[in-house]
């Protein structure tokens, strides 16, 4: 059973960094939309390839999201990342130690 619980604890945590490391992306992506990036630079790349996979499928799903000329759609995924850091790691490590 600890192996169990220490298992959970760690997919908690990793999952907790991914989410922070993810909002750290996004939120960088967006600080740079307010300036007119140079689209070669490999860190504007980077970020790009990383975070419009998700923000697509955002905006497509919800097109109201770029009506007014903003796009609300990184806005509307930190929600979501910040409602998964409240939920679901704090049920992984509730879980983790309800098992030991």
């Amino acid at each position: 059973m600890a192996i169990i619980k220490i298992f959970l604890q760690a997919v908690a945590g990793l999952t907790n960094f991914i989410l922070n490391a993810y909002m750290i992306i996004l939120l960088a992506r967006a600080i740079i939309s307010w300036v007119s990036p140079d689209p070669y630079n490999p860190i504007v790349r980077i970020l790009h390839n990383v975070t419009e996979p998700v923000l697509y499928r955002v905006r497509r799903a919800l097109p109201f999201t770029y009506r007014s000329g903003m796009d609300f759609s990184p806005l509307l995924v930190m929600l979501v990342i910040i409602f998964l850091q409240d939920f679901l790691v704090k049920t992984l490590y509730y879980i983790a130690s309800a098992v030991g």
